[in-house]
């Protein structure tokens, strides 16, 4: 698992830093200003949580026998796809209805964040 997360955040990593450059290269302008404040919001929330994907696979390396870390690191994920890329699917499609998403991938990233600290407390 430790190579699998560390690949995925290294991967969207990538992505990220190319998200970035477009938004702030090709959007200004041309998209309303709130749904480019969403979409920065989306990419850096994505930054943030690429970062904890690699703290994942310390805790992994660290913590071998507990399976939170791979919980907490799928919900990491979850929270990227559902928080991160709705709010950038919104400012590309305009679908206001794509707000009603990222409150469950917050949720995620809640959790996901609980369960990295019950990982630490419970060794």
């Amino acid at each position: 698992m430790e190579r699998l997360f560390f690949g995925v955040a290294a991967l969207l990593g990538g992505v990220a830093v190319g998200l970035g450059a477009f938004g702030a290269h090709a959007l200004r302008g041309r998209i309303d200003e709130r749904l480019l404040a969403n979409y920065q919001t989306g990419v850096s929330y994505m930054v943030y949580h690429l970062l904890a994907l690699f703290v994942v696979v310390l805790a992994l390396g660290r913590w071998p026998a507990s399976s939170l870390p791979v919980w907490s690191g799928w919900l990491f994920v979850a929270g990227i796809l559902l928080f991160s890329g709705s709010l950038i699917g919104m400012a590309f499609t305009g679908q206001r209805w794509l707000g009603a998403i990222p409150p469950i991938g917050g949720a995620a990233w809640i959790v996901g964040w609980l369960l990295l600290a019950a990982t630490a407390w419970r060794g």
